[in-house]
């Protein structure tokens, strides 16, 4: 199973805000630290909002923060709300299948049994045990807080080169 990226921006995004605190965070100072589209952000963050995990503020100075403590944010429900289909294979979804020998394989539950302990993994970690290496984390993206990002680590802000 792969996430979408919007999972991972998702979680990104989580990552981040969980490193700042209580301080608010822009679109654009999310999207500089990791190197990414701030119009993917922008939807990610309204998805956030909506799902009632970030706060935002408007206006100058505003930005977003986390609405709930990190350690009461699940990364099973996470995903769960942000994968639009689970569907791993064709059978998954009866609406849509023509698989010819749907019912007459395991393959749709034994995939469906990996995909539910899969969740079950993640229902067990919460957004706190993403930030137990706080102190790196922080000096990756933020370098400018913290002196110069550790050896070995990309600038925040710049891309990977395309080959």
């Amino acid at each position: 199973m792969r996430l979408t990226l919007f999972s991972d921006y998702t979680l990104r995004v989580l990552i981040y805000l969980g490193i700042k605190g209580g301080e608010l965070a822009t679109v654009g100072e999310i999207a500089e630290a990791y190197g990414i589209s701030r119009n993917h952000l922008m939807k990610v963050v309204h998805h956030l909002a909506t799902e009632g995990l970030v706060e935002t503020v408007r206006g100058k100075g505003g930005g977003m923060r986390l609405a709930q403590a990190a350690d009461a944010v699940v990364l099973g429900k996470v995903v769960r709300r942000t994968e639009a289909s689970t569907a791993l294979v064709e059978c998954f979804d009866p609406a849509t299948s023509e698989c010819r020998i749907e019912g007459a394989c395991n393959l749709q539950r034994f995939l469906g049994e990996a995909l539910q302990a899969f969740y079950k993994v993640l229902d067990g970690y919460t957004l706190a045990d993403l930030l137990r290496k706080r102190t790196r984390l922080r000096a990756i993206l933020m370098p400018d807080l913290t002196g110069t990002a550790r050896a070995g680590t990309r600038p925040a802000g710049r891309a990977t080169p395309r080959r």
